[in-house]
């Protein structure tokens, strides 16, 4: 039986009215970057609160996003969220929840990670499976680099889990218009097609065809980055036909070439490429 979670964190507030930062204070929460026990608190989010909120801190049918990349929230720390959840807040429609306190802070450590990337929260699953997912069946390698190794014609992901959020990588992955849907409206920023991405189709003066992703270009020439992985300098009045084509050469069906389980896997592995964060000198 779902209980009741609702306006967890209460409605967006103006910039200027938010609490002081309090990075300096130490956070009481037990779990706050145990990736394992982040994944805990999702499942356990979404199976008690998505009577109210929507899965994967999306809005739901009686609440608000708790995830939303363009919110401020009224309750931002480990603290405030554990104590919403177990104390209610008056005035609301969010009363007490009967959850355990493990259970309580996991889930504020989940819904602190949603506000963050997808190394905030990384995915459940079989970490080493969906690397060979990535490298075989997905054929994620064909187009994307990893730490050196892969393809050049797509992005670099040996970060990516430090730059998207989880549900943007599986928009990313299912949906041809991968874009975030917020309460406050879909904002493009969210994950935006790279200009420096754009596919393209060229036929030759002698009719052959290259297929590749546009580098540069000005009035008389063009340099694309080729399928086959060859860059080509290309002189504008040699060609007969210069198409940009209007969709991505991401495909977006992952849902339906990958198993369930082989889709997590993959997640898990995705959501768990972050580069170390330098340390200062």
């Amino acid at each position: 039986m779902k209980l009741y979670f609702y306006c967890l964190l209460g409605a967006a507030i103006p910039v200027f009215a938010q609490r002081p930062d309090s990075a300096n204070t130490p956070n009481p929460n037990p779990f706050a970057g145990n990736s394992q026990a982040i994944a805990d608190g999702r499942e356990v989010y979404n199976d008690v609160c998505t009577a109210c909120h929507g899965p994967d801190g999306a809005a739901g049918d009686k609440a608000i996003a708790l995830g939303a990349p363009a919110r401020r929230y009224s309750r931002n720390t480990d603290r405030e969220i554990f104590d919403a959840i177990t104390k209610g807040i008056t005035g609301t429609m969010m009363p007490p929840n009967r959850v355990s306190e493990n259970d309580a802070w996991k889930i504020a450590a989940y819904i602190r990670g949603l506000r963050g990337t997808a190394k905030d929260t990384p995915a459940r699953g079989n970490v080493a499976h969906g690397e060979e997912i990535f490298w075989n069946k997905g054929q994620c390698g064909t187009c994307h680099m990893i730490r050196g190794k892969g393809g050049l014609v797509g992005p670099d992901l040996s970060d990516v889990a430090a730059i998207r959020k989880y549900s943007s990588l599986v928009a990313a992955l299912t949906k041809a218009q991968h874009r975030v849907a917020t309460d406050g409206g879909t904002h493009d920023s969210a994950l935006t097609p790279l200009a420096s991405y754009q596919p393209v189709r060229i036929t030759m003066a002698d009719g052959k065809v290259l297929q590749g992703v546009l580098r540069n270009e000005d009035s008389f020439s063009l340099q694309v980055f080729g399928s086959d992985n060859q860059l080509y300098l290309l002189d504008r009045d040699k060609l007969k036909e210069v198409y940009y084509v209007p969709t991505s050469l991401m495909p977006t069906d992952y849902d339906k070439r990958l198993t369930k389980e082989e889709f997590q896997d993959l997640m898990a592995f995705l959501t768990r490429q972050a580069l170390p964060v330098p340390r200062r000198p």
